[in-house]
C-alpha cells in the first residue's frame, strides 16, 4: 500500500504560485529521495499548462532531475483542459519510488560484483597461474640462472678456502714448535708410561723357532749369504 505525503506552501495568490514537496517511500536503510516542485498558474489554466520547475531536491542524480522534468511535460500535455496538479504530483511520486528501487537494485548489483571479484581473487590465490609452455620456459630460464649463480659462488668460496689452507711444509715453517712437539711429548710422558706386564706373562707358552736349536743350523751359511 502506497502512502503519499505532500507538503504544500503558498508563495503568492496573484498569480497563484506554490510549492509541493514530494518524498518517496523509504528504501533500503530507510533511505528516501525527495524533490520540491514549484507551480505557477497562468491566466488560461487549466487550458494551458502551468509553469513548473524543480525548486529543490535531495539524493537525486542529474539524470533523475532531467527525467522528472520530462515526465511533468508529458503529463501536463496529456491533461490539458483539466485540473492537473494532483495528477502531476502523483506521477512524480511514482517516479521517486522507482528511483529508490533503482538505487536498491544498483547497490545489490554492486555488492554482487564485489563478492564475485573477491571470490575470483581468492580462487586465483588457491589455484595460482595456469602453467603454459611460455611461462614454464620463462620460469625454467630464471631457475637455471639462479642455480648457476649459486654454483659459481660455491666454487669461488671453495677456491678461496683452498688458497687460504696451508700445506704441511707451510705449517712447519710458520710454527717452529712443531719440530720439538714429538720430543716434548715424550719428555713430558717420562716415567708415567705404563706397561701392561700381563702381555708378557705367556711368552713361555709361545712356540718360537730357535735357529740355534735346529740341528741343521750352520752359521757359515749365514756368513756366506
Amino acid at each position: 500500500m502506497t502512502f503519499c505525503l505532500y507538503f504544500l506552501t503558498v508563495l503568492s495568490e496573484n498569480p497563484i504560485s506554490f510549492t509541493i514537496t514530494v518524498t518517496s517511500e523509504a528504501g533500503e536503510n530507510d533511505e528516501t529521495v525527495q524533490t520540491t516542485l514549484k507551480f505557477t498558474y497562468g491566466e488560461k489554466y487549466p487550458d494551458e499548462m502551468p509553469r513548473y520547475e524543480i525548486f529543490s531536491q535531495e539524493n537525486l542524480e542529474d539524470n533523475d532531475v532531467s527525467d522528472i522534468l520530462k515526465l511533468l511535460e508529458l503529463q501536463a500535455e496529456e491533461n490539458l483542459g483539466m485540473v492537473m496538479i494532483f495528477t502531476l504530483v502523483s506521477a512524480v511520486q511514482e517516479k521517486l519510488n522507482e528511483i529508490v528501487d533503482q538505487i536498491k537494485t544498483r547497490r545489490e548489483e554492486e555488492k554482487k560484483q564485489k563478492e564475485k571479484e573477491a571470490e575470483e581473487a581468492e580462487r586465483q590465490c588457491f589455484h595460482g597461474t595456469p602453467v603454459t609452455i611460455e611461462n614454464f620456459l620463462s620460469w625454467k630460464a630464471k631457475f637455471d640462472a639462479e642455480l648457476l649463480e649459486i654454483k659459481r659462488k660455491r666454487m669461488k668460496e671453495e677456491e678461496q678456502a683452498g688458497k687460504n689452507k696451508l700445506s704441511g711444509k707451510q705449517l712447519f715453517e710458520t710454527d717452529h714448535n712443531l719440530d720439538t712437539s714429538d720430543i716434548q711429548f715424550l719428555e713430558e710422558a717420562g716415567n708415567s708410561v705404563e706397561v701392561d706386564e700381563s702381555l708378557f706373562q705367556e711368552m713361555d707358552d709361545l712356540e718360537l723357532d730357535d735357529e740355534e736349536d735346529d740341528p741343521d743350523f750352520n752359521p757359515v751359511d749365514l756368513e756366506s749369504d
